[in-house]
């Protein structure tokens, strides 16, 4: 939870905060004597960002008076800094244009967190934020006032690509469980793996485990040669691999309790690891972006970017 929430609330900060505001925040979150978090979710807009409820309002000073909600928020029960969406201009049907990002600091009153239990970790400190007239100075504002947009969207490829780097290495955690135990589980006087319905089952996990892999590579390998790529070109590409990495933990942790029998539902013992990744897993396919908005975004950019092919 707070290697993570440092990922994607920090940036915000270091690529659109003012050089003040940079000296300020990020040399203690880096050397890990404050925590940050990414406020973008409410209870009422999760993957339709743009339908957030959060509002920040000037004061005469040219401060901001936040008021409104943020749910599930990684790392929000640790966190000293908040990196917030909110709406700061008049609504045109589209929230993107009156969107800002404030960093909220919890010292300066009006922040209040509730943990809210998930079926994942309770290390990520997941948390209902509740904004009660908190006051946020000038110059804690990230970029220009209702830019706020590109700001979130600029922030989102990274995200999305470290949760299905680390999501595909949960997945060849479970494949490698699967294997071990299968070779030294005893079945009708034979090992487990040997019966050829077993070996299809690992066969076609590590088949879908290993292209999400070689995917993830050729990616990052590009991203690095070019960081603007992953702002552009990539965006559909990194959303489309996110969708595959969470099918695919779909598929291996089906399997994998099949393998596993009831230690897969047991959450001691051998089948430890499997009953976690099962119960746990499907949090992928919805943080950072659900998996039907990854589909979209990655068939709305190939359109975008495609020549205009006719049969």
């Amino acid at each position: 939870g707070i290697s993570g929430a440092l990922a994607i609330g920090l940036p915000p900060v270091l690529n659109f905060g003012t050089p003040e505001l940079i000296a300020r925040i990020g040399p203690p979150v880096l050397r890990g004597e404050k925590r940050i978090c990414l406020a973008i979710s409410d209870p009422f807009a999760g993957s339709d960002v743009s339908n957030i409820q959060c509002t920040a309002t000037k004061n005469p000073d040219g401060s901001y008076c936040v008021n409104g909600v943020k749910k599930w928020i990684t790392n929000g029960m640790q966190a000293d800094y908040f990196a917030t969406a909110v709406i700061t201009g008049e609504r045109d049907g589209h929230g993107a244009g009156a969107m800002s990002m404030l960093l909220i600091e919890r010292a300066c009153g009006g922040v209040t967190t509730k943990r809210i239990k998930t079926s994942y970790t309770a290390a990520a400190g997941t948390a209902y934020v509740i904004f009660d007239n908190a006051q946020v100075p000038a110059g804690n504002l990230l970029g220009v006032e209702n830019k706020g947009w590109p700001i979130v969207m600029s922030n989102f490829n990274e995200e999305r690509l470290g949760m299905a780097i680390g999501g595909n290495r949960l997945n060849r955690l479970v494949v490698e469980e699967c294997v071990k135990w299968a070779s030294q589980r005893q079945v009708f006087g034979k090992p487990l793996i040997s019966q050829p319905v077993i070996q299809e089952k690992i066969a076609h996990m590590i088949a879908q485990v290993e292209s999400v892999q070689s995917w993830l590579e050729l990616t990052v390998h590009e991203a690095n040669v070019d960081h603007n790529a992953t702002k552009q070109r990539l965006a559909g590409r990194i959303a489309l691999i996110k969708l595959q990495q969470t099918r695919v933990a779909h598929f291996v942790a089906d399997n994998a309790v099949q393998i596993f029998g009831g230690r897969g539902l047991t959450r001691t013992g051998m089948g430890r690891v499997i009953e976690d990744f099962q119960r746990s897993y499907k949090f992928g396919a919805v943080l950072g972006g659900a998996e039907e908005i990854m589909a979209s975004l990655g068939v709305r950019q190939m359109l975008k970017d495609s020549p205009r092919a006719r049969l």
